[in-house]
């Protein structure tokens, strides 16, 4: 039995080997986020997820304040390793960034107290179907793309270099760029093992 749908999850894959050579303009890229940010799920229809998009030198800085802080922070045999991995999401086309609206989630809290200590959390699962959605969209385009978290180490430069607003909590960083090796396959772990079914 075919199903499209399941066709287009299949392409989405963890490409670490990025160059900076995509098929489509910044517009049309920038296009399919917008879209995307317009229906992706959230509670309450909440719409607290945020995302900024780093093109060109601005890309490059993200990366290189990121290599700064880790160097700093993590044991000098690591170095070599940090800079081999930073430089390869670097030599990608650019970065997307995504956060979760604080103020939105302290709002929802005030109003709704009796689910006061679910929504950080229901943001965090919207956060993430947002992710998903655009993750896949850029496999649709032949984008390869790998999702990073060097949040809450980078947060404070993050927020200083691009000016984001005081409210934006950075969720994670994916960059993207045309593929230069394709990755393996998807391992599978039995299946069966995974899910319940009653009737």
């Amino acid at each position: 039995m075919s199903c499209d749908a399941l066709e287009l999850f299949a392409k989405r894959h963890s490409c670490y080997e990025l160059n900076p050579h995509i098929d489509i303009s910044h517009d049309n890229l920038v296009s399919i986020v917008r879209e995307i940010l317009k229906i992706y799920p959230s509670s309450f229809n909440a719409q607290s997820a945020r995302i900024l998009i780093l093109f060109g030198k601005q890309h490059l800085k993200l990366w290189q304040l990121t290599e700064e802080k880790l160097l700093k922070t993590a044991p000098p045999e690591k170095s070599n390793a940090i800079r081999k991995r930073i430089s390869s999401f670097a030599q990608a086309h650019g970065s997307l960034l995504f956060f979760d609206d604080m103020d939105i989630i302290s709002n929802l809290k005030e109003k709704m107290p009796l689910y006061a200590e679910n929504f950080a959390n229901w943001a965090s699962q919207s956060n993430a179907m947002l992710q998903v959605m655009i993750w896949i969209a850029l496999a649709q385009q032949k984008i390869g793309a790998n999702l990073q978290h060097y949040n809450p180490l980078i947060d404070d430069e993050v927020h200083n270099t691009f000016e984001t607003p005081d409210s934006w909590k950075l969720v994670a960083q994916m960059p993207f760029g045309g593929v230069t090796t394709q990755p393996l396959p998807h391992y599978f772990e039995d299946i069966e093992a995974k899910f319940v079914i009653k009737k």
